[in-house]
């Protein structure tokens, strides 16, 4: 089978931000305790943190983490997490009907970033607070005044301010099964006044507005709309959120299943201009899709977990390979709208639907952890807007899918590389690479990840290897494979 690529330096799809590497690491299940946490477990440091989770994030090159929540946030009380831990309170959470400890909070959090070389992304809780308690919050992490909760951080044992830059405002506001849900009205008056008053207290942050929940929600498109009405001129950015289910129709439905991304953020590319014409504003509004991944292989046992539990077994998935072909395309996607995707936080980073899974003695890199930890390590630059042709096959959903999906980056002057997902289960593909009409490629480097049984999971004892092949004067993908080819150019 043959595919064609090719891409010209001078038509750039936008320069990549770093931060669409992002995650999520929500109080919930064993995200935070057992997981990022775990003060017990011998595998931990002085400060309770997991060293084998430190050193496995950092390896994701994670550049920000999108914290406490989630649906978490919707209920929480933030100064819970701080202050001397034996006065910390217990407290129920209704999200995911669970026992919060508060033995790791805010102050926690802003310690462990620095470990893993990351920076945060803090959510406000405007489902049964608001605006008063948002500023509070931004007092505490960012202001360097003599003032009560600058002072409190001071006294908590952090003399600086931790200068958070993001800030979510509310979670999944539009959705029923969200504590604290308003209309699209009342939520963007919210905002609006919230973000007003945050950017009182600091002018340097950005402020990121919730847009629909995910694209099936019956007022998707109404809601961003009438919200973007209320608030345009004070918000940064809108949120997506999107999650895939089960390959109920088979294999080759699921790994075609990032197209439902791609045209999800052309609507809400959309919708955003839409509202910057009617607002008859000169800003232009970016996404963050800030929770995306897989999510389907621990519902069923989900279903049976015991309420008010501590640090409860939930949404641990455990992926298989073709949930890591579908996450590489997802990726793929992203590459390709950098103009205006600019933050993506892949949810979540631990235990919960995550790359990384620990038990007592060490941890799993799940399937999903290579091409995540590949586009994050060499998808730095700018993405070419890239033209690709293949074979294709037929999805009812879909219509024809080819069985190539890739995205020419340019790294720097004449260094390139291409992500690349060979959908197609038993045959390889010859991969033709043509650039700048007529560049000669060299120092040709591929590293591919694949195996024939979609249904491989890793094991502490059995990882789906990569294999790395360098000097090549041809490139072929092999079948059911994610790819990562690097190359120089001259003319």
């Amino acid at each position: 089978m043959q595919g064609k690529l090719y891409a010209n330096d001078l038509f750039s799809v936008g320069k990549i931000d770093h931060r669409i590497n992002s995650a999520l690491a929500e109080h919930m299940g064993r995200s935070i305790y057992e997981g990022i946490y775990d003060p017990k477990n011998k595998l931990s440091d002085d400060a309770g943190m997991r060293l084998d989770v430190i050193d496995a994030v950092k390896e994701l090159d994670v550049p920000m983490i999108r914290y406490p929540g989630g649906n978490f946030v919707s209920t929480y009380r933030w100064e819970d997490g701080i202050g001397p831990k034996d006065q910390r309170p217990q407290r129920v959470d209704l999200a995911w009907q669970s026992i919060e400890t508060n033995q790791f909070g805010l102050d926690e959090f802003m310690d462990w970033l620095p470990k893993v070389n990351s920076s945060a992304m803090i959510a406000v809780n405007l489902g049964t607070r608001g605006i008063e308690e948002a500023c509070n919050l931004l007092e505490y992490c960012n202001l360097d005044t003599d003032t009560y909760w600058a002072n409190l951080r001071r006294q908590n044992g952090h003399d600086k301010p931790y200068g958070v830059k993001t800030w979510c405002l509310g979670n999944e506001m539009d959705a029923e099964w969200q504590f604290g849900h308003k209309s699209a009205h009342e939520y963007g008056q919210l905002v609006n006044e919230t973000a007003k008053a945050m950017k009182a207290l600091d002018p340097s942050i950005e402020t990121v507005v919730c847009g629909s929940s995910n694209e099936h929600m019956p007022e998707f498109g109404k809601w961003e709309t009438a919200v973007l009405q209320e608030c345009y001129e004070n918000v940064d950015y809108i949120s997506m959120h999107q999650y895939y289910d089960a390959p109920e129709q088979g294999t080759m439905h699921h790994v075609a299943k990032s197209i439902r991304m791609d045209k999800f953020i052309d609507s809400v590319v959309a919708l955003a201009d839409a509202a910057k014409a009617t607002q008859k504003s000169d800003k232009t509004l970016n996404i963050s899709f800030d929770e995306w991944n897989v999510w389907y292989h621990s519902n069923e046992a989900d279903e049976h977990n015991e309420p008010w539990q501590q640090a409860p077994h939930l949404l641990e998935d455990v992926y298989d390979f073709q949930d890591a072909l579908l996450v590489g395309s997802s990726l793929i996607t992203l590459l390709k709208h950098v103009d205006r995707v600019k933050i993506a936080c892949f949810a979540q980073l631990v235990n919960v639907i995550a790359p990384i899974l620990t038990d007592e003695t060490g941890l799993i890199k799940q399937t999903i952890f290579t091409p995540l930890a590949d586009v994050s390590k060499y998808g730095y630059g700018e993405t070419l807007l890239t033209n690709a042709s293949s074979d294709t096959y037929h999805v009812a959903e879909f219509g024809d899918v080819p069985y190539l999906d890739a995205v020419i980056v340019k790294n720097n002057a004449d260094q390139y590389t291409v992500f690349a997902v060979n959908r197609h289960q038993t045959e390889s593909l010859t991969l033709d690479i043509g650039l700048n009409a007529g560049d000669k490629l060299t120092n040709i480097t591929q590293r591919s990840y694949t195996c024939d049984d979609p249904h491989l999971t890793n094991t502490k004892e059995q990882v789906i290897p990569v294999t790395v092949k360098e000097d090549l004067h041809e490139v072929t993908l092999p079948a059911f494979s994610w790819n990562v080819i690097q190359f120089q150019t001259f003319a």
